[in-house]
């Protein structure tokens, strides 16, 4: 009987042991670390768009619309994942990812223009044909309590060139060429900075409306832009189909910086008269030059 009792007692403390060995693990497995931990964030995009706003379908700035939105989450310096949208997205403007705990920057880029080229190693998009962009550097702490709906506010990262001409467009005239020194086509999307500069010749063609008018006929090239302004010689011609030169222009030292279309206005067919430099009134002010 006394080995009854004793082979109980031993049954019952195994028991017991095993039974505290069960919860430890399963408090094991339920409990992570919070670098495993994450949180699903989705952001509603705004930005320097005038009076339109992100909305289902579309994204839209003086009147374009936007064609792709990259978002990049990087974690101590290290891209840990990206989204790609198109205008085409079920969620276009409202883009979700789930963030591990801890410090992100979310890098934010929306765009138009054409023929976009990724480059993760050098962390930039540049753009065959560079058009209004925007862009944002959002950084957030992601802990338990952190509230998953975010708005983000993009900044323009484009600059502009309007031309407006003001004499006589000629019969035959079938394009203008617009030529910087210096032009950026891409954007390193950690940093913002303008990068890919170029010395490269924009085409724009001329409608068949604008022959015989004078003062209505203008020609535009977005570029990417940094803070700071900067300058550059840009030569103009007017060219026919068969590449003869009808016209020219050439202004040096524009003045250029993001968020600001700088317009010129004058005489490209005939030499008299002066250049004068404007800024779009729904981009940010700036002072008038000549040239």
């Amino acid at each position: 009987m006394k080995n009854y009792f004793i082979l109980a007692a031993c049954i019952c403390l195994a028991w017991s042991c095993q039974k505290a060995d069960i919860i430890e693990n399963e408090e094991e497995v339920t409990t992570e670390t919070p670098a495993t931990k994450a949180k699903k964030f989705t952001f509603t995009l705004k930005g320097d768009f005038g009076a339109a706003t992100f909305t289902r379908g579309y994204l839209t700035a003086d009147g374009q619309d936007m064609t792709d939105l990259w978002v990049f989450d990087f974690v101590e310096g290290t891209c840990v994942q990206t989204v790609h949208q198109t205008a085409e997205d079920a969620d276009w403007g409202k883009p979700s990812m789930a963030l591990s705990y801890g410090s992100h920057h979310v890098y934010f880029v929306a765009s138009r223009g054409d023929e976009p080229t990724i480059s993760e190693d050098a962390h930039t998009i540049t753009w065959g044909t560079p058009r209004d962009a925007f862009w944002k550097d959002y950084e957030v702490e992601v802990v338990n309590t952190s509230n998953g709906n975010r708005a983000v506010t993009l900044d323009r990262v484009a600059t502009k060139l309007r031309l407006t001409i003001q004499d006589e467009v000629p019969t035959g005239c079938s394009a203008v060429n617009v030529t910087p020194d210096r032009w950026y086509y891409g954007l390193d999307y950690v940093t913002g900075e303008a990068v890919t500069a170029k010395k490269q010749t924009r085409t724009v063609s001329v409608p068949s409306s604008y022959i015989g008018t004078s003062g209505q006929m203008a020609v535009s090239i977005f570029g990417v832009s940094g803070a700071d302004e900067w300058v550059t010689n840009v030569a103009v011609t007017a060219t026919d189909a068969d590449g003869k030169v009808l016209g020219s222009a050439n202004i040096a030292g524009a003045p250029f910086k993001r968020n600001r279309a700088t317009e010129y206005s004058g005489n490209l067919f005939g030499s008299a008269g002066g250049l004068d430099v404007s800024v779009n009134a729904s981009w940010e002010q700036a002072k008038t030059l000549t040239w």
